[in-house]
């Protein structure tokens, strides 16, 4: 048989039609069972069997139409059907209304699915991210929040006194091992002097009890007044006042630590008793700068505005061990404050930097080398300083045992196991330190940070929302919940929304947000927003969404010219950017990360091998092996370097490479490639089309 003849005699016996009638139904029966059977518990495997049943169908739904014909008096074979007998012509016009009517039917079922159904899933997804807190769960009966402290003195100054107090009878009860104590994190949101609703203030901090009180410091003399009360039943079940010399302060803490401890039947350790009743310091002077710096560096999360924050903490602690060099808290949180410029922001990762924090933690360890505070100093340094995990993980053994409710040790661990490689281990060490700290936003975002380095973006934007019940109005929390979102779905309409909501607050409130807004500019291409945004930023990075991948604020105003095809303007800015860049890696000439920006900028300014040449140095310095998450930041930046140094077939490579680290970069997110400007050099490429459309959310 001819092969028209063939098509001929398809179209004659309907076999055409029939797969059209077929195919469009399979379509519509798939997708109906996909959202219908787990409503009603159906296995996994059932919608599955139904695809390939379908499938395997096809074949003899084809050989029967050609076979056999409907007529008059029934089905028969198609050679035993005389030609006046036959009415394949009308069959076919009715195949033609039906598949006209399923076709109606899968399109109207296609726009209910997205419109309504996607929707609603994609709620329940985020919904089922978060924990539900509302379930009743036991509560330890020895379970204790210390609320902060009303200061009664008449110099308002005094406040960070009492935050100070406050915070070291919340230090003392966490030293004992029979108590669950919550950390000072959560419960500085509960401000003093406002009512405070005790019995939902327990519900949201899972605590049996809660601890009040007010200091008024006068002259040489102060007033301490606490209370414990059973947060179940507002009963008030211990208060005294304390009137004594200035100088008793610290023995008026430690003896309301324990009278709390003895109301709650807690046992209470030598060492334990010990511990607490050991002052922080004798210098009164000093330890209002320590707790002032202790504030300070509470608050300072990883926000663009978060350095001069660290930098005047530093001051303060310096000042608080000038006058008392014996002030060993102060010494563990002055190396912390040097480690956290090094190692988190990296916006000083110096040898300068890393030996001042080095130097505090030997003053700290000279004067208490045995105290479990002096191991989590250790492990702190071991993991911000030198990258040593398990060093790091050795030392914070050793101080659980005497800092059994310091969501400190928790969270560094889940850090630790983050950057090596071990995402749902680290996430469960996460979690466990929000039990003790559960109102601690900052704990919650690096869980929301978590999720997005695994590229679970619905389970981001779940921890990113508990954190926005806790902290409604911080601007940055707002615009990276809709970044992630646009990362996840390629669409910046909910978060150019929340950027016109926060500008409308006034022109501060967008800075600690303004790099999202200029990425949200680039990304819909409107640079009039983009020069807003750059103003808004001050001289503050354009990108710091990556730590420790800083794009300076000079990179962002060539990045914008490039755009808008101001050549001249672009390659001004990118000069200005590399001179402050490569003076940052001049000074810190190992540091992998602030190569790889400085090898971005030079592909930019057109030195292709050069720019290569840096971006592979970056790797080698810094690779995935030695630590995951910087590792996988400078591989994944280096496809944008390749990029813009004309590289296609390396950037493609290098892209593919980078998409397979373990940790997944928001800059080779579906919206990111599918919107930023730094991808434009390969726009157009089918290849790099092709690895986009991979990434689309199904």
């Amino acid at each position: 048989m001819k092969i028209d003849n063939f098509f001929t005699e398809l179209k004659r016996r309907n076999v055409l039609r029939m797969a059209g009638l077929y195919l469009v139904g399979a379509w519509l029966v798939v997708q109906v069972a996909g959202t219908v059977m787990p409503m009603f518990g159906a296995p996994e495997w059932l919608p599955r069997t139904i695809v390939v049943l379908l499938a395997i169908g096809f074949v003899p739904a084809m050989i029967f139409s050609w076979v056999f014909e409907l007529t008059p008096q029934g089905l028969k074979r198609e050679d035993d059907v005389a030609p006046e007998q036959s009415i394949t012509p009308q069959t076919g016009r009715r195949m033609d209304r039906m598949i006209i009517v399923v076709l109606v039917l899968a399109l109207g079922y296609f726009a209910f699915d997205k419109f309504v159904l996607a929707p609603r899933r994609e709620a329940a997804l985020v919904a089922s991210a978060v924990p539900n807190e509302s379930k009743a769960s036991v509560i330890n009966a020895k379970s204790i929040a210390v609320l902060p402290f009303e200061n009664l003195s008449s110099d308002k100054e005094n406040a960070y006194f009492t935050d100070g107090v406050q915070d070291e009878i919340l230090t003392d009860l966490a030293k004992i091992a029979d108590l669950k104590v919550i950390s000072r994190t959560s419960v500085m949101q509960y401000k003093s002097g406002a009512p405070r609703n005790l019995r939902e203030i327990g519900q949201q901090l899972g605590v049996a009890h809660v601890v009040e009180g007010s200091v008024q410091r006068t002259a040489n003399k102060v007033r301490v007044i606490a209370q414990l009360i059973d947060a179940r039943t507002d009963a008030h079940l211990w208060a005294q006042t304390y009137d004594r010399d200035l100088a008793d302060v610290f023995a008026i803490q430690s003896e309301i630590a324990k009278a709390i401890a003895d109301q709650l039947q807690a046992k209470l350790s030598p060492n334990e008793k010990k511990a607490i009743e050991q002052p922080p310091t004798t210098d009164l002077a000093a330890f209002d700068l320590y707790s002032r710096a202790k504030s300070l560096l509470l608050t300072a999360g990883f926000s663009a505005t978060s350095e001069p924050d660290l930098r005047k903490a530093i001051e303060l602690l310096d000042e608080a061990v000038k006058r008392d060099p014996s002030f060993f808290d102060a010494y563990c949180q002055l190396a912390y404050a040097h480690e956290y410029l090094y190692g988190v922001r990296g916006s000083d990762h110096t040898p300068a930097r890393l030996a001042l924090a080095e130097a505090a933690l030997q003053a700290a360890t000279r004067l208490r080398p045995d105290a479990a505070e002096t191991h989590l100093a250790r492990a702190q340094y071991l993991y911000h300083g030198l990258r040593d995990y398990a060093g790091a993980l050795a030392e914070l053994e050793i101080a659980r045992r005497a800092l059994p409710n310091d969501p400190r040790l928790f969270a560094l661990t889940g850090f630790i196991l983050r950057r090596r490689g071990q995402q749902e281990e680290g996430l469960r060490n996460l979690r466990r330190a929000v039990e003790l700290d559960p109102r601690n936003f900052d704990i919650l975002q690096q869980i929301a940070l978590s999720y997005q380095y695994l590229g679970r973006y619905a389970e981001s934007i779940a921890a990113l929302d508990r954190t926005l019940a806790i902290v409604p109005d911080n601007a940055e929390t707002r615009a990276n919940r809709d970044l992630w979102y646009m990362c996840w779905k390629g669409d910046t309409r909910p978060l150019r929304q929340t950027i016109d909501v926060i500008l409308a607050q006034g022109p501060g409130a967008i800075v600690s947000a303004a790099d999202i807004w200029f990425f949200c500019a680039l990304a819909e291409r409107d640079p009039a927003a983009a020069e807003r945004a750059l103003i808004a930023l001050g001289d503050n990075p354009c990108w710091n969404n990556e730590n420790p991948i800083i794009l300076s604020h000079g990179f962002g105003e060539g990045l914008l010219a490039r755009m808008t095809k101001d050549e001249a303007r672009a390659r001004t800015a990118f000069g200005a950017a590399r001179a402050q860049q490569e003076k940052i890696v001049q000074a810190q000439p190992d540091y992998g990360p602030a190569l790889c920006v400085l090898g971005l900028i030079d592909a930019a300014l057109g030195r292709k091998d050069l720019a290569l040449d840096e971006g592979r140095r970056a790797i080698a310095l810094m690779p995935v092996e030695k630590d995951v998450t910087n590792g996988s930041r400078v591989l994944q930046y280096f496809a944008i370097t390749a990029a813009w140094a004309g590289d296609k077939e390396l950037a493609l490579q290098q892209l593919e490479t980078g998409l397979r680290a373990p940790n997944a970069s928001q800059m080779l997110s579906y919206g990111a490639l599918k919107l930023h400007p730094l991808w434009d050099p390969l726009r157009g490429d089918p290849r790099f089309e092709k690895i986009v459309a991979s990434l689309a959310p199904k």
